[in-house]
């Protein structure tokens, strides 16, 4: 069963940032990031388990592929619930990934 997911509006806002820096780089590549986004959303909701913990156990980090980007989130198993918190380059500082 596929759980259901929330973006929190910070991570939305993320998206479309690295979206639009895409874009603007090569024509094409912010729907590249875009894609590779919705289908890791898509790998979490149906196995959410199957990421792990890092530096905070309550959320869990994926990381898209070909994009220096990590999507964080927490799992809420009661609800069958996916939120995700952020949409962070992996370059940035660490601590700003993890949003409440």
């Amino acid at each position: 069963m596929s759980y259901r997911h929330l973006l929190h509006p910070l991570a939305h806002q993320d998206f479309i940032e690295a979206y639009e820096w895409y874009e603007d780089k090569q024509i094409g590549l912010g729907d590249r990031f875009a894609i590779a986004v919705t289908k890791m959303i898509g790998s979490i909701t149906d196995n959410p388990e199957i990421y792990g913990t890092k530096e905070r156990k309550t959320f869990r980090e994926a990381t898209i592929k070909d994009f220096p980007y990590v999507i964080v989130y927490k799992l809420l198993l009661n609800k069958e619930i996916v939120v995700i918190s952020s949409i962070h380059h992996t370059k940035k500082h660490p601590g700003k990934k993890y949003r409440k």
